[in-house]
């Protein structure tokens, strides 16, 4: 970034915002023309990599059509195209892309290797950087004041790493939250809200590895702002939010008292503000968001898959009338959707990135699955995402599941089911999307507070398997509303999936067996994630988990890390 190139910037500000603007017009204009973009991306990505390994593998020179290339190249996975890429980050070039990557990014994932996403400059360019402007569209648009000062935005996701680690080639390999597009791709404008206030760089010493720290000495920064929005892409990390305010607040009134930040000094010492903190407490008996910054107008995050039980109750702890906004629906590897309003879950497909092919959600991903068009999506249906780019993704199975909500000019509206795979112990072939709906039923059906679930499959030696479901609920549940909640939930997940009623139905799966969990039982589970060194954008709620040591970790006694001690 230039010197002075920041958001008390006027000049810089409004430049933002014709940038922003300007892309969203772009790609909201390109919904007319869908088709034409989708073969102009095809055309343009076979061009540019023709000459490459994987190119002259796959005949791209001879491809002209969406039929040839689909015919000409399989469907691929990470582990496909994992041979292509090792060798790319071992330094050599003109594998899968023409242009060599400028960095990798990290998956998501919180368990094995890490992925090593290649990303170069031209899919930055071509693909990346519109949807990425075009994505802060609606909240600028709305909530202009989240421009109106650097700290006016906490933004939980950016967390600069002076010295990453690299690929055997030397590329920095990274979550993209950690790179800066400024001085690796010539985007000074791409710094996002909140990453220039006073706590983006933090200023006193702490671990790199240190998550919860890291977490803790920005909120106590802060705790003395006025923060009109806070941004979380990963809806978990802004859940964390109301739970951490309550867990740390002695040591946070006592460093704004005191004038330090993690006991070292810093500031002057705010003894003012540190007892009207004190009297919110006292007088509302607990601590809220709402209470710190009365005048929270947003939260930037995804609003759906498990985020759709709690996310309600979410937004009023930050505040009446404070507004969701659904982040991208996208993953490591490209982009899907983008909202162009403020539709509370689903964004267009972005047309002029990627070529798009769908496969029913109740289908598995083969090499050679018979693929589905834009075109021939049906609102209400679920679809397996698969994408090719021209920063040498092809035919990319992303690993998550979109539901179409409904069409805008033409081009399906899209928001984020959940990822694709699958609970099937005999059979039952459950995936995210049905779980989590039927949860939302027989919450709606019950009137019960359902705050975060999670389940596994038991089988005892002398009995059928059955789900056993962990739920985190405020108050009492009685004996007979936690039989009914299990006994709705249990025709609910088979109304979703027939293949679960069949299986309950020849008695290969027992019922449902619900335990209740306290309301804060996810929130202990996602702190004891990030202190054990995970970042806590990668820590994401967790439907499915037959991990038995994660899962007596969730239903247990949880500790928390160095970051949650007072």
């Amino acid at each position: 970034m230039s010197s002075g190139d920041t958001w008390d910037d006027p000049a810089r500000v409004q430049r933002y915002r014709d940038r922003v603007f300007g892309e969203r017009e772009s790609l909201r204009a390109a919904l007319a023309d869908a088709s034409v973009h989708q073969q102009r991306v095809l055309t343009e990505l076979l061009d540019f990599n023709a000459g490459t390994e994987y190119g002259r593998a796959h005949s791209f020179g001879s491809i002209r059509s969406l039929d040839d290339f689909r015919k000409a190249v399989p469907i691929n996975d990470y582990a496909a195209l994992a041979p292509w890429i090792d060798r790319m980050a071992a330094g050599e070039s003109n594998l899968l892309s023409a242009d060599d990557p400028a960095v990798y990014f990290t998956s998501s994932g919180t368990t094995g290797d890490h992925k090593k996403i290649p990303v170069t400059p031209r899919f930055m360019q071509r693909t990346f950087f519109p949807f990425y402007y075009a994505a802060w569209a609606p909240l600028i648009e709305h909530f202009p004041d989240v421009l109106g000062r650097p700290d006016a935005v906490l933004n939980l996701k950016h967390d600069p790493r002076p010295a990453p680690p690299t690929t055997a080639s030397g590329h920095p390999h990274v979550g993209a939250s950690q790179v800066d597009f400024g001085s690796k791709f010539g985007e000074p404008l791409s710094a996002e809200p909140g990453t220039f206030a006073h706590w983006g760089t933090l200023p006193v010493p702490v671990e790199q590895n240190d998550h919860l720290e890291k977490t803790y000495l920005r909120l106590r920064l802060a705790v003395e702002s006025d923060v009109r929005c806070v941004i979380g892409i990963n809806p978990a990390m802004v859940a964390a939010v109301p739970y951490q305010l309550n867990l740390w607040w002695p040591r946070l009134v006592k460093e704004i008292r005191d004038g330090t930040l993690g006991g070292v000094p810093y500031g002057s010492p705010n003894p003012e503000r540190a007892a009207t903190l004190e009297r919110l407490a006292e007088h509302f008996g607990t601590v809220r968001p709402s209470h710190v910054w009365p005048r929270m107008r947003a939260l930037f995050c995804w609003t759906t898959g498990m985020a759709t039980l709690y996310m309600p109750r979410l937004l009023a702890e930050f505040g009446p009338g404070v507004a969701g906004l659904p982040a991208p629906v996208a993953a490591s590897e490209g982009p899907v959707g983008v909202a162009f309003d403020r539709h509370g879950s689903a964004g267009s497909l972005v047309v002029t990135a990627s070529v798009y092919e769908f496969l029913d959600a109740e289908e598995d991903v083969r090499p050679d699955s018979t693929t589905l068009t834009l075109d021939e999506l049906e609102p209400g249906r679920d679809y397996h995402v698969i994408f090719s780019h021209i920063g040498g993704l092809y035919r990319y199975a992303v690993g998550d599941v979109v539901r179409v909500v409904d069409r805008v000019g033409g081009v399906p509206r899209v928001e984020y089911g959940g990822r694709s795979t699958r609970s099937d112990a005999v059979g039952e072939r459950l995936r995210d999307t049905h779980v989590i709906r039927a949860l939302a039923a027989t919450a709606r059906a019950t009137g019960l507070d359902v705050r975060n679930a999670a389940c596994r499959v038991e089988q005892a030696d002398a009995a059928a398997a059955h789900y056993e479901f962990a739920v985190a609920a405020p108050g009492g549940w009685s004996e007979q509303e936690t039989e009914h909640f299990g006994t709705l939930l249990d025709t609910a997940i088979g109304h979703e999936a027939p293949t679960y009623q069949a299986a309950r139905t020849t008695g290969l799966l027992g019922p449902v067996a619900l335990r209740r969990l306290d309301s804060d039982a996810f929130l202990r589970d996602w702190h004891t994630g990030v202190a054990s060194g995970i970042r806590p954008t990668q820590v994401k709620d967790r439907l499915f988990r037959q991990d038995l040591a994660l899962w007596q970790r969730l239903t247990g006694t949880a500790q928390v890390g160095k970051g949650g001690q007072a």
